[in-house]
């Protein structure tokens, strides 16, 4: 392996086009070097736009083409668990996009096809590589708030267009597995711990059968409890804050920030008030440079792919609480 690794981009969906293309091409250690899609012409567009030299008319060919060292899945999430099989069967290392499966039953196969084949597998949880996130963990675990009792979550946008995947049950959208997943994800990467206990209500479409809006509770083993809510039908916001005994952290913009913009962490403690100013960077290019590296150094990602898993169990217990799934 040399000191870069080339890229292949499975399908020409929204998220890899508008944040993981540009990332993986601002990258030290990467280069998009082929995409795919069941459409040629569509991939022709895409590949000319952003200077992509190969071009497949099929996933197929794409997890064929020898001169492609790793894959990035940005499919709905109900084709999630074939092509990542698929990939690790192909022997191609993954990066495959968040929520990793329409299920943990889907999660657990998928994480084990690629143990069984030896090969890298990562979920694309891309606010984990945020400064802001790590020092709000790193603050937390050393006791800057004392105690953490309570952390709030919300992430919700309005969605207009009723095509939308989102709004798609079959695909397994809803706004627990497009947004909320984030929520439940932030309050695992904060605690260190995973939920025993989980209860959710959700405001269903009428027409789509999905959750457009979700409200959730999580109970940790410290006795930390986490409230969020997400949504795909009200103004956006992605946020949340830690309380504990001495203080409380907050973050406006936690999960999708400006990669151009700082970022804050707002910190009360005892009779004090500071704000910490994040330097601006772009968490998409933190992490496929992570992945890149791992692959290029032979050495595990920074998130255990079993903690996609554990993500989708507490979404899991959410959905069937809230009655949806």
């Amino acid at each position: 392996m040399t000191d870069s690794i080339r890229w292949g981009i499975l399908s020409t969906a929204n998220i890899g086009i508008k944040r993981v293309i540009p990332a993986i091409k601002k990258a030290t250690n990467g280069t998009v070097h082929a995409i795919a899609s069941r459409n040629y012409e569509r991939a022709s567009e895409v590949a000319s736009q952003f200077d992509i030299p190969v071009v497949h008319g099929s996933y197929e060919d794409l997890l064929a083409d020898n001169t492609v060292d790793a894959i990035y899945i940005p499919l709905p999430n109900s084709l999630h668990m074939e092509w990542a099989i698929k990939c690790a069967q192909a022997g191609k290392p993954t990066l495959c996009e968040k929520p990793v499966a329409s299920n943990a039953t889907e999660a657990q196969k998928m994480v084990d096809a690629f143990a069984d084949a030896e090969i890298l597998f990562a979920e694309a949880f891309m606010y984990r590589f945020h400064p802001q996130n790590q020092r709000a963990r790193e603050m937390v675990t050393e006791g800057a708030i004392g105690d953490p009792h309570i952390m709030n979550a919300s992430f919700c946008f309005r969605l207009t267009d009723e095509e939308n995947i989102r709004l798609s049950r079959e695909l397994a959208g809803g706004a627990l597995m497009d947004v909320g997943c984030y929520c439940v994800n932030a309050m695992r990467f904060i605690t260190g711990e995973e939920p025993t206990k989980a209860a959710a209500f959700a405001r269903v479409g009428a027409d789509n059968g999905v959750d457009e809006d979700v409200t959730g509770i999580l109970e940790f083993p410290s006795g930390m409890r986490g409230h969020f809510d997400a949504s795909l039908r009200t103004f956006r916001v992605h946020t949340y804050e830690v309380r504990g005994t001495r203080g409380r952290l907050l973050l406006p913009t936690s999960f999708v920030p400006d990669p151009t913009q700082p970022t804050t962490i707002h910190y009360w403690h005892d009779d004090s008030y500071e704000v910490i100013e994040i330097d601006p960077v772009d968490h998409y290019q933190l992490m496929v440079e992570d992945f890149a590296d791992a692959l290029i150094n032979n050495r595990a990602p920074r998130f255990a792919p079993q903690d996609a898993v554990h993500n989708m169990q507490a979404i899991d217990k959410l959905l069937a609480s809230a009655g949806v799934r």
